[in-house]
């Protein structure tokens, strides 16, 4: 419990007088990233809230995410936290070592082989579109039986394949933005490799607003209108994500121009350092391609489910991987770098900054947790009502129970990719793999049963969530309960492997239980003012904004009047922007 200074000085380390790198500091590292995911994901939101106003939840909302899931497989098998892993670690210690110009031969050749493997990867996404949505969106293929019984009027097969020829191209793109980004953290340079994305959602909602203008729907009086009309907005949003996908890559090739001293392209894996890249990424492909797998099984238990399951798992998720994006893969982002710079760093002063990373996490992603158990509701009204009714009540309510089961795991998949950061900074990509596996099967082992049990469960029948006569059932509810669950336990385990590689590590839980405290405080005011704006018929958007302003605000006092010093840097940052 030091006050923040002496906390700062007692916990400084070796890594912390590396030379810096430009820009690369480590709160405004992290700072960065934060803002630019901050962009991103509101960026995702409000489009995520544009086709919940166009689709609602419904076929053609299953339709748009399956379709982004179905080819994400390659995008997060090669993306971000694979590269970060394997990649990063090796081209930062050759920029630190001076080795500028094996570094930029390290980048093309790596580039090289994203090139080739995400492109062929694609070309047989597109080939083989049928049988890929036949086996990971299964319960698709029964909407034509279902049509011609009279029980459904959409076939949402055949509308994902469609989806998915255009979206698997987009995939690629992505992919190539990763490596993008990957060697600009390693420079110091972090915003705007995670700003790029906002381009990718923008494309997406000016594309389907294009194809929802009056005057639009060209053909739809040869078949039912607003069908027709869904079907060519569906492939409007598809085309959109295509056309943004490149312009989230090309957006960041200018400022890499000057970083890559040496770069070429090169199929050669004779060099030192991609072989050690390559070795790196086996581990690494495996864990991430376990945890990916989980997401297609979800995927696939949803698609078995009632109609609309699938798009409430995907506008949950949406708002529950802010958090974890922002305070968790922005530390973890931010540190990476700097520790794998460190080189064979000792082993205390690796646990001392891993323990101030996830306090640094823990500081915003705790109340985050509450925020979307006691006040999720609010905020799912505001961001999926914002414009217009074809989000309605009920459909809000089903969501916000979908968030709320994923959002009890909130603080242990942060934690855990803070963690997952200190296991790369050491070069062990096979712990947190092993680790992976486990957290899949106690998923699933849990979430087959439970969405089985909970999907015979109609919203309507639950009084107290006044939503009387609605149809939707709640079999999403139960995956996510599943996915909490299955964090917890892959927390625990990470944990139990941390304490083996750094005995020194305090974890630590005083801070974890102060920011607890100051949160449910700041709940109790901002439950107010969500019971009383609900009953001056407030608009749900402003409603949303007034109620998670004061808890951020009630929050954020109440850290720093006991001198947190999170909470004193945020407070000095704003207090320095003022003019």
């Amino acid at each position: 419990c030091l006050a923040g200074e002496e906390r700062r000085r007692l916990l400084k380390t070796p890594e912390d007088r590396l030379p810096p790198t430009k820009g690369a500091g480590r709160s405004g590292g992290t700072l960065s990233v934060a803002a630019g995911i901050f962009c991103s994901r509101l960026a995702g939101l409000l489009r995520t809230s544009a086709l919940g106003a166009y689709f609602g939840v419904g076929p053609h909302a299953d339709v748009f995410s399956a379709a982004l899931r179905l080819p994400n497989l390659l995008q997060n098998l090669l993306g971000e936290q694979t590269l970060s892993a394997a990649f990063m670690p090796t081209y930062s210690r050759l920029l630190a070592a001076g080795k500028r110009e094996e570094a930029g031969r390290l980048a093309g050749a790596v580039f090289s082989l994203l090139v080739a493997v995400a492109g062929g990867a694609a070309a047989l996404g597109m080939l083989f579109a049928r049988p890929i949505v036949g086996l990971l969106a299964a319960g698709f293929l029964r909407d034509r039986e279902l049509i011609a019984l009279g029980e459904a009027t959409v076939d949402r097969y055949q509308l994902a394949v469609a989806a998915v020829r255009w979206i698997f191209p987009m995939t690629a793109t992505l992919v190539l933005s990763a490596w993008a980004l990957g060697v600009r953290n390693s420079h110091g340079k972090f915003f705007l490799s995670y700003f790029s994305p906002v381009f990718w959602n923008a494309a997406i909602v000016g594309a389907v607003a294009w194809a929802a203008r009056p005057g639009a729907a060209g053909d739809a009086a040869s078949a039912p209108g607003a069908s027709a009309i869904a079907d060519r907005m569906l492939e409007a949003a598809c085309i959109g994500a295509l056309v943004g996908g490149i312009v989230q890559f090309l957006i960041q090739l200018p400022g890499l121009r000057r970083d890559l001293t040496g770069f070429r392209l090169s199929f050669s894996l004779a060099a030192p350092p991609v072989r050690e890249v390559l070795s790196a990424f086996g581990p690494t492909l495996a864990g991430r391609g376990v945890v990916q797998l989980s997401s297609y099984l979800d995927q696939l238990l949803a698609s078995l489910l009632a109609a609309g399951a699938v798009a409430a798992l995907f506008y949950a998720q949406t708002l529950y991987l802010l958090p974890v994006s922002l305070f968790g893969m922005s530390v973890a982002a931010a540190a990476l770098p700097r520790l794998a710079r460190s080189g064979a760093a000792a082993e205390p002063d690796l646990a001392a900054g891993t323990a101030r990373a996830l306090e640094t996490a823990a500081f915003l992603n705790l109340p985050s947790f509450l925020a979307y158990l006691l006040l999720g509701l609010p905020l799912v009204e505001g961001i999926f009502q914002l414009f217009g009714k074809g989000f309605g009540a009920a459909e809000s309510r089903l969501v916000y129970l979908v968030l709320a089961a994923y959002a009890v795991g909130l603080p242990a998949s942060t934690s855990s990719r803070v963690l997952q950061a200190g296991f790369y900074a050491r070069g062990d990509t096979r712990t947190p793999a092993r680790i992976a596996v486990l957290r899949v099967a106690t998923s699933l082992a849990i979430g087959f049963p439970a969405m089985l049990w909970l999907d015979r469960q109609r919203l309507g029948d639950l009084a107290l969530l006044g939503s009387p006569g609605s149809s939707l059932r709640l079999g999403a509810v139960g995956l996510g309960l599943a996915a909490t669950l299955a964090a917890w336990f892959e927390l625990g385990a990470l944990r139990r492997a941390a304490r083996r590689q750094l005995p020194s590590l305090v974890w630590p839980a005083p801070a974890f239980l102060r920011f607890t405290l100051y949160a449910l405080a700041a709940a109790l005011p901002a439950g107010g003012a969500a019971w009383v704006t609900a009953g001056w018929g407030a608009h749900p958007t402003l409603r949303a904004a007034v109620v998670f302003a004061l808890f951020g605000a009630a929050y954020l006092a109440l850290a720093a009047a006991r001198g947190e010093a999170p909470a004193e840097a945020w407070v000095g940052r704003l207090r320095r922007r003022r003019p």
